[in-house]
């Protein structure tokens, strides 16, 4: 499950091309991944705002930051409860792991790399990961930029503890 190649830490150009850095994942929504299909499952389900924006609750999905060392990891965890009730065969999701950090949710990815970066914090809160949602083709970062400003890619921004 962990992929390293697929995170980064880099400003955002379509977004903000001065702004700060980011911690990017990048998601394959071709994945035969147990844990890449249940993420594009719950990101279908999104709750749309204004007309293609779709805010995903927490509770849906979030991200933890763990450091160990010089690495920082990245977590993506679902309610054990809300994977339970999407549509589709439990044994799909049956050997997804228990986060250890809540008996309640499990874990859908875990990337990490070698970095001295901090996500920031602000009133408490740590800094969102940014997860690109793709097909999987994709060569590179530049790759998933470009494809996000021809609409082939989609970003979604996950609460962080």
């Amino acid at each position: 499950m962990d992929d390293s190649a697929r995170m980064w830490i880099t400003p955002v150009p379509a977004l903000d091309p001065d702004g700060e850095p980011a911690v990017l994942l990048g998601h394959d929504c071709a994945s035969r991944d147990a844990g890449e299909r249940a993420i594009s499952r719950l990101l279908d389900r999104g709750h749309e705002g204004e007309e293609g924006v779709f805010y995903l609750l927490p509770f849906d999905l979030s991200a933890r930051y763990e450091r160990t060392g010089d690495r920082l990891a990245v977590v993506v965890t679902t309610s054990r409860q809300l994977l339970v009730k999407e549509p589709a065969d439990p044994a799909d999701f049956a050997a997804l792991p228990v986060d250890g950090a809540d008996a309640d949710r499990v874990v859908l990815l875990r990337r990490e790399i070698v970095t001295d970066f901090v996500p920031a914090e602000q009133d408490g809160e740590k800094q969102p990961v940014l997860l690109i949602d793709h097909d999987g083709s994709a060569a590179s970062l530049a790759d998933l930029f470009d494809r996000f400003e021809a609409g082939e890619a989609g970003i979604a921004v996950l609460n962080a503890e």
